[in-house]
């Protein structure tokens, strides 16, 4: 059975997608991204389907991608970061190396600013953004194997610390 290398977690704004990207590039892997792959399936954009589906249809739809991603894929893994919410992908993601890429409101506003494809965080976006923080965190941590701070770093800082963190991690668990 395959096994993701890494599978990265957080909130929107955090940089998974990037950090993948150049972490994949830096082991020699491939990145995948569950929300592109809901994109490719469906042929419509997140919000599209949030606005037909509501959240709990986008989650149950996202959780069967997830759990499909973590069977086919061997490379770094970007989840949405509503992903943790649906308690069967927390399920799929146990005993993974899983990274929680823990992030600030002002960087993520920064990272995310002028984008509007983020459903949940359209309207007062720092009020919005805290609250998914508040709900989120607990999630994100109970899944998570290891944290890396994202704040006032690039995402090749991130990755770096990622991969480092994996391979003492993996170095450890060996031990």
């Amino acid at each position: 059975m395959r096994s993701p290398l890494a599978v990265l977690v957080g909130p929107p704004g955090a940089g998974k997608s990037s950090v993948a990207e150049i972490l994949a590039a830096r082991t020699g892997t491939t990145a995948r991204d569950t929300d592109q792959d809901i994109v490719r399936l469906t042929g419509r954009s997140i919000g599209q389907i949030f606005a037909e589906q509501g959240e709990p249809g986008f989650r149950c739809l996202e959780h069967e991608v997830v759990s499909a991603a973590v069977r086919e894929h061997s490379g770094v893994l970007a989840l949405g970061g509503g992903a943790v919410v649906h308690p069967g992908t927390r399920e799929v993601l146990r005993g993974l190396p899983v990274v929680f890429l823990d992030t600030g409101l002002s960087d993520a506003e920064q990272r995310l600013r002028g984008n509007d494809s983020r459903p949940l965080l359209r309207e007062d976006f720092s009020r919005r953004w805290l609250t998914l923080m508040a709900e989120r965190r607990p999630l994100y941590l109970s899944v998570a194997r290891v944290v890396v701070s994202t704040q006032g770093r690039t995402p090749q800082q991130v990755a770096s610390a990622v991969h480092s963190e994996l391979i003492g991690t993996a170095v450890g668990a060996m031990s």
